[in-house]
């Protein structure tokens, strides 16, 4: 998946095409997984969050990343990923699944072995 960007895209085309061949394959993959998250939390916006949301989310967070986030208040907040993230879920529109219709398989079967090694930790 490329990214939404043009000077993003270019940025990264130029960096692969600078690597060692042998590098290429995995940071090529590497991109798709973060392209493909950026535009799944740039969705968000299209879900429309709103106060109710923010006033939701905040009850899930701890007390110290709540304090701040509130501080930081609904219209700063709507770009923390955590946020975005919750949007999406709220919406059925799970990270997981969203990544499965967007990725390639190999991709896909790839990101799930770290998502699954990360929670594994």
């Amino acid at each position: 998946m490329k990214h939404p960007n043009k000077k993003q895209r270019d940025s990264q085309a130029k960096f692969l095409a600078e690597l060692p061949e042998e590098h290429r394959a995995d940071h090529a993959r590497l991109f798709r997984f973060g392209n493909a998250c950026y535009i799944y939390h740039l969705e968000a916006e299209n879900q429309e969050p709103t106060e109710t949301d923010f006033n939701e989310w905040l009850t899930g967070l701890p007390e110290n990343i709540r304090n701040d986030m509130e501080i930081r208040g609904f219209d700063a907040c709507k770009s923390v990923l955590s946020f975005t993230r919750y949007v999406m879920e709220k919406n059925d529109i799970g990270m997981r699944e969203w990544m499965q219709e967007h990725l390639g398989t190999d991709d896909y079967n790839e990101y799930c072995k770290i998502i699954e090694e990360k929670e594994g930790q």
